[in-house]
């Protein structure tokens, strides 16, 4: 009686090991067409490279008015200063 017991836990440890190699495979070749599928130039987390030149150029925000020799805006005109709200006084 043992022997027959021993055999069928034998036998059941083989068929469930089969059927969950044959399931693994189709898993890890699904996750890797996701992979395939995905822009060379967007990271994982969604946001965009800058190691490329495309992305680095569409983050930059382009100022109001006149710029200075480096690139950055020229402070001395009204249409690149930012104006903030003031905080409201207390009576």
């Amino acid at each position: 009686m043992k022997k027959v017991f021993l055999l069928f836990v034998l036998v059941t440890s083989i068929f469930i090991g089969a059927v969950n190699a044959q399931n693994g495979g189709k898993k890890t070749a699904a996750k890797n067409a996701k992979v395939e599928k995905q822009d060379p130039k967007i990271k994982k987390d969604g946001t965009p490279d800058m190691r490329y030149k495309d992305n680095k150029e569409t983050t930059k925000a382009k100022p109001a008015g006149p710029v200075k020799k480096d690139g950055t805006p020229d402070m001395r005109y009204k249409e690149n200063q930012k104006k903030e709200a003031a905080p409201k006084k207390k009576k």
